[in-house]
């Protein structure tokens, strides 16, 4: 039997006006990886209103390198997806995403923006964090903190700075040359001693040999895994890494959505895969994601682009809710130079703490707002 539902209740709920803010980040210095330089963060911001007076708010982090996607692609997206969700009821989150269509696929970041800020709301109306909606019970947990690729010297002096101010955990950007990759990662292991845990990160960077060659001669430096050695398009040869390499093979740049996770899980092509929320585009596709990886075995990082704390709390909020997810790597945030985010989670020298306030439990500063463009 169907009970009645009274009047302003959630299943009443309508989107009334969605606010779009160009969202500039600057950078300290350059963002160096091995396909691609970032100067800023040239991100979009994306606030859902709602008849209740309620409202939901979610952050577009366009990695061109990555994602093929720019802040003014992201800006027709959002243009578009406005007009999708306006008049809608907010909570039909599973019916909005399919109607994003082909836009999840094209544009990404943008979908997570309008996914993140529906599932604000939902959390709002529930009046629960979003990891405890999600069925999730850990609050904190670890991240790295990313070196980004530079010259050796460069890269050990600034992972021994890290791990000075508290840091145990270093996550190191390679694939510029196999021999320079092999000497920076001595070099770093050299610096922060035998006790600190070091990741590396290719970006697709080697060919399928030298992957091979240099994972073996890096061996002995104790490499938690390496991220995406090969080109995100080549599961033939990141197979062929995985069953040849020492060191256990994440799938980064293979790994944007839940038809990538079941095609990598069913090609045995890594032993982990790197679910990001700029990548699959909702955080119900992060959600789907974890779900084939627990299935075949896979654990998981949730990882980021360069996004403000408020992108980066809800995809926090993902890790603390599936224990697949052994891993984060949420430290995008750490070379903007101004944090204009109020609330979110707290980022300790690596050690992240969610929020307990309900939805995500971000915002952004009105001064901040007030002077990115309104679209």
């Amino acid at each position: 039997m169907e009970l009645p539902v009274s009047a302003g209740t959630s299943a009443d709920l309508r989107i009334t006006a969605v606010e779009l803010y160009t969202f500039d980040l600057p950078l300290r210095t350059p963002f160096h990886i091995s396909i691609g330089t970032m100067s800023a963060a040239d991100n979009v911001l994306v606030r859902i209103h709602t008849d209740s007076g309620l409202a939901g708010i979610g952050e577009a982090c366009p990695f061109p390198a990555i994602s093929g996607e720019t802040q003014e692609s992201t800006i027709v997206a959002a243009r578009a997806l406005r007009e999708i969700v306006l008049g809608r009821n907010p909570l039909e989150i599973e019916a909005l995403g399919s109607d994003f269509g082909d836009w999840i696929r094209k544009n990404p970041s943008a979908t997570a923006a309008f996914d993140t800020a529906l599932h604000d709301l939902l959390g709002k109306v529930a009046g629960l964090p979003l990891y405890r909606l999600l069925g999730g019970d850990r609050r904190a947990f670890l991240s790295a903190i990313t070196v980004g690729l530079e010259g050796a010297e460069v890269m050990a002096t600034r992972a021994a700075e890290f791990v000075r101010e508290g840091y145990r955990r270093i996550k190191i950007k390679v694939g510029e040359n196999a021999e320079r990759d092999l000497e920076r990662v001595r070099g770093i292991r050299m610096a922060v001693g035998e006790d600190v845990e070091l990741q590396i990160d290719a970006n697709q960077g080697w060919t399928t040999e030298e992957a091979i060659t240099v994972l073996r001669r890096m061996q002995e430096l104790r490499i938690l895994f390496v991220e995406q050695p090969v080109k995100a398009s080549d599961i033939h040869g990141l197979k062929a890494v995985k069953e040849a390499s020492p060191i256990p093979v994440m799938a980064d740049e293979s790994a944007f959505n839940p038809e990538d996770a079941i095609r990598l899980a069913q090609a045995g092509a890594c032993d982990s895969l790197n679910i990001k929320l700029m990548k699959a585009g909702s955080i119900g596709n992060m959600l789907r994601m974890t779900h084939i990886a627990k299935a075949a075995g896979l654990p998981c990082m949730v990882g980021c682009m360069l996004e403000s704390r408020l992108g980066l709390t809800a995809a926090a909020h993902v890790v603390g809710a599936r224990s697949i997810v052994r891993w984060a790597d949420l430290d995008g945030h750490s070379s903007h130079i101004l944090d204009p985010v109020l609330g979110g989670m707290t980022f300790d020298r690596g050690r992240i703490r969610l929020p307990e306030s309900p939805g995500i439990g971000a915002d952004v500063d009105p001064r901040f707002l007030g002077e990115m463009r309104l679209l």
